[in-house]
């Protein structure tokens, strides 16, 4: 899929959630998950190949496959956070789109926990 594709679906979503926004409101807030989800999906379809690359160097070193996952785990928690959060907000739900960026910074460092026990040690193993 090229840029132009994904831009096009993006600008058809949002007409159709414009124009069916005046006759049926509560139905435009579907148009635009539906489109984002989709779009999120090409999106991770396209860039699978660079996921598998960073998996691939990552098992080359000996803890490198630990901290990549980590880190295509937390870019997903971004991702689908934002989706979330812009569609609450999209909906007029501003207090819930805040709650939902808060779960996703705290489900991100709960994911990092052990990546800072791992640093603590390092640091107090040098100390010593």
């Amino acid at each position: 899929m090229n840029i132009i594709a994904f831009v096009g679906a993006g600008v058809i979503g949002a007409v159709l959630s414009v124009v069916l926004k005046q006759y049926r409101p509560e139905f435009s807030i579907y148009i635009s998950l539906v489109t984002g989800m989709i779009m999120l999906g090409a999106l991770i379809l396209l860039l699978s190949p660079v996921i598998e690359s960073v998996l691939q160097l990552s098992e080359l070193s000996a803890n490198g496959f630990k901290y990549s996952e980590l880190l295509l785990k937390s870019l997903a928690i971004c991702y689908i956070t934002q989706l979330a959060s812009d569609s609450c907000r999209d909906a007029g739900e501003s207090s819930i789109a805040t709650k939902i960026d808060f779960a996703g910074r705290c489900a991100i460092l709960l994911l990092s926990m052990p990546l800072f026990t791992e640093l603590i040690n390092i640091v107090k193993g040098l100390m010593e």
